[in-house]
């Protein structure tokens, strides 16, 4: 750890401890002891189910609780892994580290760079108490050594706040900036990773990125998790593949496709709902695969803007979420008033519909939960329903 020995074995022994009782024995030492180990306590908290094999080792020093906030999971450290090309691999953005450990595993040699000193230090340690002893540790600022560190392949994960913690969200106030050096990186190495916030439009990215080839959109139980562009040594106007997954808690729901194909794709529309109801998982929604991920399932689609997909047979490896249709009901203010008698508890979802989902829930006085799910959208034809399912 990167800390005196004394004070290392103090936080190892304590690491159990309730934090609250801790804190009152905090006069019993002369030095910060108690406080440190009560941060450690609390990242540990934080990185418990994000970071198993990290949790599991009790002499990694986490530097703030930001940077447990912050990193990347386990689980999506581990699907980048696999999108590393050749032996020598530099992390331009290490931060906590995680990314940089988990690409050492498959990487001959990695380069940790970090501008936070404490980081650094950190780092040393628990790359060390990890047994990854093929990580080079750098403190400097990524622009600064853009020219210093060749390598195979270039991460960024660039910083999304200010100094003084504002978010932001143009690709030119990331820290640092990735156009200004994804030139130079890619005249040195042979492929450039960049993640991007999850909140960001992909085709507006993609136009600041010529380069792209792939574009990963990585969610966790359906919640978008990643944007991972790879720029590599190749034309500017050749296919850009997407590839979208979503790990669900007993599956890996894989999805991908040439961009240009769901450009040219032509779903089928309808004005009826089949006996089965398809969600598609963030990742493909984020990915704008609406229309091609109902050619490749052989589904129907609700409308051009409804992304909800139905047909009579029942498609068990869709990418999302299935459902079992029970009735689809007209809507009107008389359906919203009378609807709680028979259904006084769902999970309610709007799609392409003219109340949000608190509105509807507001005025139709449903209850949330249960195992009934109404989805509110509007049919190919114009008429507003809602579809009664069950999963």
């Amino acid at each position: 750890m990167p800390l005196n020995p004394d004070i290392s074995r103090f936080i190892r022994e304590h690491l159990d401890d309730d934090p609250d009782q801790l804190l009152w024995k905090k006069n019993d030492y002369p030095d910060d002891r108690v406080v440190l180990t009560v941060q450690q306590i609390q990242a540990r908290e934080n990185i418990k189910e994000k970071l198993p094999s990290w949790y599991a080792c009790r002499d990694i020093f986490y530097p703030s609780k930001l940077s447990t906030e912050q990193c990347s999971s386990e689980i999506t450290a581990l699907y980048k892994v696999q999108l590393a090309v050749g032996n020598t691999l530099c992390d331009l953005t290490g931060g906590l580290g995680v990314d940089t450990y988990f690409f050492s595993r498959q990487v001959s040699n990695v380069t940790y760079v970090e501008r936070n000193d404490s980081y650094c230090e950190a780092a040393r340690s628990n790359f060390l108490a990890l047994g990854a002893t093929n990580i080079e540790v750098i403190h400097a600022d990524a622009n600064t050594v853009t020219n210093q560190v060749i390598a195979d392949t270039y991460y960024i994960d660039p910083a999304r706040r200010t100094t003084d913690n504002k978010r932001v969200f143009a690709l030119t106030d990331y820290a640092p900036n990735v156009l200004e050096i994804k030139e130079a990186l890619l005249q040195q190495g042979q492929r450039l990773i960049i993640k991007i916030s999850p909140m960001a439009d992909l085709s507006a990215i993609l136009q600041l990125l010529p380069e792209t080839t792939e574009v990963h959109v990585v969610s966790v139980r359906n919640e978008c998790k990643e944007l991972l562009f790879i720029l590599d040594k190749t034309p500017a106007n050749q296919t850009v593949n997407i590839h979208t997954v979503n790990f669900a808690t007993d599956s890996e729901q894989l999805f991908s496709f040439p961009l240009e194909e769901e450009k040219n794709t032509q779903p089928r529309y309808t004005n009826h709902v089949g006996t089965y109801l398809y969600e598609p998982n963030c990742s493909i929604l984020k990915s704008g695969a609406f229309k091609l991920v109902a050619n490749r399932y052989g589904l129907e689609k609700l409308h051009p803007h409804s992304h909800l997909y139905t047909s009579d047979h029942l498609v068990e490896d869709f990418p999302g979420r299935s459902f079992h249709v029970k009735e689809v009901l007209d809507f009107s203010s008389k359906l919203l008033k009378q609807i709680s008698h028979a259904i006084p508890k769902a999970n309610i979802t709007t799609r392409n519909f003219k109340l949000s989902v608190n509105e509807l829930r507001s005025r139709s006085k449903i209850k949330d939960g249960g195992t009934t799910y109404l989805f509110a959208t509007t049919l190919n034809d114009g008429r507003a329903v809602i579809v009664r399912t069950e999963k």
